[in-house]
């Protein structure tokens, strides 16, 4: 259990929250939300221990394991990713020391007989005691599984962790915290650097887990699949709603919606107020009543709205032309690195229109292929580009190519041509950059900011061939909304790379996925695509451990040859033929049966050679029906596989 009490963060420019009083009990699942700026990952620091609160406590029960996976981890180790979380936990460190202690001493020693020598099998055993309570026997077999679940391949598991980027890293730290299993787990944005299949495994964790679980994140799908209780930080105020972030989100609007309604009433009645004041305050009979109504006004506590609804624009981005039928072709293309073959072999054609998501684990190479359609890394194989294809391309470091020295207006306004240079401010209010802050300089933004000022100039960048890679990453659910809104928008073609379920779904008509070392092509939606990825790659990934089987391929059965066509549609021909047959005989048994039941049901049984010929029949009748139908089920069952 945490306690918080009334606590306070006092900044330069005033407190970021005060007064804050919650409990949160074992078990619980909290999304924590708030705008930007609120103090949510102040929070998680004051929780955990790192920052010490201005005013109020936090109290937790004596021991209270707490893990903390923060943005802006720095690890420069020369230890294996392996050893990095082996070694992570110092109760197992100490009795790992200690048994090889005693075990050195027991073969060494020869005072077999002595006091002190068979002392030294009671330290082990005891030794060996507290490491199975600790689960050190299992420690090896848990820290596979977790690196697995986050992504790591086994041959990367002695790689020095310090030849990793710094999201491989951030999975790291992430297994060395759920490996040593807290009381307590604050994540803050855990998803930013995790692959589709990788969110998935760490939503199942998180769900098994019997601790505490606070977590921010921009990811609303993981916060529903998570989490059960939202905490809002706001106006630095705490709200405490008993639902996941979606429900949340629909309940908050409500009392937002009643609090706007109250406001206005309440401004209402200070102008009326204040206009009493002003009318008797310089009477002589009526300057008491004045003074009531002043202290009457300093008393009341003004109702403050946090209305973080976004513009509801429709934001359109028109194609600079019209490309001809097919904007991109890819020949036998290829890359390596030294000896390391990231894929070979891709040849495809992208028609005018497609909105692909391009997907797969990290490192799988979807950012290089990326790079070699844009032509900015050599490699093998043809890039071909369609006729008045434009393609305009977001990389992942986009946000940091911007002009630092130029403003927020003047950034969209050196790429804007036509007639969408007329609703540059409602655009730019539409991605939350509104009234005077469209003046500041690009060097004064956050990362997020960053992010969301790079899209909204990509998007009205002049180009039909919009290509993206991870635009999500920074980027808060609200401007999230507002990019997906534009690409549901835009009429030109598309392939994005991002591992936000939720922002994906419904935005793509195609699916890449970079497998094996080629390219596999799926024709249907995101949801549909993980609901067979996680159903098929969960239960091998356990078979691997076991046997090391190799992972079952999914993908689209190849077409069949006119003769197979013909062949198969005889086979379909025959056994529909059958299964007519066998449903008629079942009608005429079932009917026989049922003239049965009613004479059985006034059979005369004195009469033993009627009523026995009678029941005999009946018999026959049922096993006949019994036979038919087993043939009628074999028939339906081969059908069901021909037209699979």
């Amino acid at each position: 259990m945490i306690n918080i009490e009334q606590l306070g963060v006092y900044l330069p420019q005033g407190f970021l929250f005060k007064d804050i009083t919650v409990q949160i009990n074992r078990g619980e699942k909290i999304g924590l939300a708030g705008k930007n700026g609120a103090g949510k990952s102040t929070m998680l620091k004051l929780i955990s221990g790192r920052e010490k609160p201005s005013e109020g406590r936090i109290h937790t029960p004596k021991d209270t394991t707490i893990g903390f996976l923060t943005q802006d981890i720095k690890i420069d180790t020369e230890s294996s990713v392996y050893d990095f979380v082996y070694y992570s936990n110092e109760t197992l460190n100490h009795l790992r020391k200690k048994i090889e202690s005693v075990n050195h001493d027991l073969v060494t020693r020869t005072d077999y007989e002595s006091d002190s020598y068979l002392s030294l099998l009671d330290e082990l055993n005891e030794a060996n005691d507290l490491f199975g309570f600790h689960e050190g026997f299992q420690w090896e077999e848990k820290i596979a599984a977790i690196l697995e679940g986050l992504g790591f391949e086994k041959e990367e598991f002695q790689r020095p962790l310090k030849s990793f980027s710094g999201g491989w890293k951030m999975r790291a730290e992430l297994a060395r915290i759920l490996v040593n299993k807290p009381d307590v787990i604050l994540l803050d944005e855990p998803t930013n650097h995790l692959d589709i299949i990788s969110i998935s495994w760490l939503e199942n964790y998180l769900q098994k887990f019997d601790g505490i679980v606070i977590v921010i994140s921009h990811d609303r799908l993981f916060l529903d699949n998570v989490t059960k209780r939202t905490l809002e930080i706001s106006k630095g105020k705490i709200l405490d709603y008993p639902y996941s972030y979606s429900q949340y989100k629909l309940k908050r609007e409500e009392d937002l919606a009643r609090l706007t309604d109250a406001k206005k009433q309440q401004d209402k009645d200070i102008k009326q107020t204040k206009e009493l004041i002003d009318k008797f305050r310089a009477k002589a009979n009526k300057a008491a009543f004045a003074q009531s109504l002043m202290k009457k006004l300093d008393r009341t506590e003004l109702i403050e709205v946090d209305d973080d609804t976004i513009s509801r624009m429709n934001v359109s981005f028109p194609l600079s032309n019209q490309p001809g039928k097919w904007v991109l072709e890819l020949e036998d293309m290829g890359k390596t690195f030294g000896e390391k073959v990231l894929f070979k072999d891709i040849n495809i054609t992208v028609g005018r229109g497609e909105k692909i998501a391009l997907l797969g684990p990290n490192g799988v190479g979807k950012s290089t292929l990326l790079k070699r359609i844009m032509g900015t890394l050599e490699g093998d194989g043809i890039v071909n580009y369609g006729h008045n294809v434009k393609i305009t391309y977001f990389a992942q470091d986009q946000a940091e190519k911007l002009d630092v020295n130029k403003t927020i207006f003047e950034t969209v306004d050196d790429i804007a041509e036509g007639e969408i240079r007329k609703e540059l401010r409602s655009i730019l209010g539409t991605f939350l950059f509104s009234g005077e802050e469209i003046e500041k300089k690009v060097s004064v933004l956050s990362g997020g900011e960053r992010t969301r000022l790079a899209l909204c100039q990509l998007l009205l960048s002049p180009c039909n061939f919009l290509i993206l890679d991870e635009p999500t990453n920074h980027l808060d659910i609200q401007s999230k909304e507002v990019l997906k809104q534009a690409l549901l928008n835009y009429e030109g073609t598309f392939i994005i790379v991002s591992h936000d379920r939720e922002f994906l779904d419904g935005l793509t008509n195609r699916i890449w996925d970079i497998q094996d070392k080629t390219l596999k092509i799926y024709h249907y939606d995101v949801k549909e695509y993980l609901a067979k990825k996680l159903h098929i790659e969960e239960p091998v990934l356990k078979q691997k451990k076991q046997s090391e089987k190799p992972i079952i391929e999914i993908e689209k059965p190849k077409p069949l040859s006119q003769e197979e066509t013909k062949d198969l549609k005889r086979k379909k021909n025959s056994i529909q033929n059958n299964i007519k047959k066998f449903e008629e005989k079942i009608a005429i048994l079932e009917t026989k049966i049922s003239e049965l039941d009613k004479e059985i049901a006034s059979l005369d049984y004195t009469d033993t050679e009627k009523s026995s010929t009678i029941l005999n029949n009946y018999e026959k009748l049922k096993k006949d029906l019994d036979n038919v139908m087993s043939y009628w089920e074999q028939e339906m069952e081969e059908l069901e596989k021909l037209n699979s």
